[in-house]
């Protein structure tokens, strides 16, 4: 398998310090995602929820930028976005679209939010999605914890619908076939 982009959504200091749903395993997770795919020369995509003035996500705060473990590197592209999906009036389906991109590899926050609707936007843009298990993540709330409303997602909204869910020891051997090209 051949992936065009990795695109790692809302991975920002002020959520990541919220301590959301199994974080030192997601951000690991993350982290093995972009060494691959550094390491295979996929390119990285961050997309960043800017929240305006004031807010805890407002553009340039110190709670906006991607959290230090999995930081961008020089070179690596940012949108940020100021609605639920990675895709809406952020200029990232036209830079895909000039990278010739089809298979995409999404990871980041919150499952429920942000990172289900850009799942499903890439989808219905014709993007091929793939999610390593355990590489998204959220918070508990007052219908469902956090770690149900991740299995929720992989399981029965996303795999086979709207996206390859696979095991993220899967995904990084796929990306070795990249390594070759």
């Amino acid at each position: 398998m051949k992936y065009d982009a990795l695109i790692v959504i809302d991975m920002q200091t002020a959520l990541v310090n919220a301590h959301p749903y199994n974080e030192a395993g997601v951000l690991a997770g993350i982290r093995s995602l972009l060494e691959r795919c550094r390491a295979s020369g996929v390119p990285v995509i961050y997309v960043c929820h800017d929240g305006g003035p004031g807010d805890e996500l407002e553009l340039g705060s110190p709670g906006w930028q991607v959290a230090t473990p999995i930081a961008p590197e020089p070179g690596e592209k940012r949108f940020d976005k100021h609605f639920n999906s990675a895709f809406r009036q952020t200029g990232l389906h036209e830079y895909l679209q000039q990278m010739n991109a089809k298979q995409l590899i999404l990871c980041g926050m919150q499952t429920e939010y942000c990172f289900d609707v850009s799942c499903k936007v890439a989808f219905e843009l014709g993007y091929e999605a793939t999610i390593a298990r355990g590489t998204t993540t959220t918070f508990d709330n007052d219908f469902a914890t956090a770690r149900d409303l991740t299995r929720y997602y992989e399981e029965k909204i996303w795999a086979n619908r709207y996206a390859q869910v696979l095991e993220l020891n899967e995904v990084l051997s796929r990306l070795k076939g990249n390594e070759s090209s």
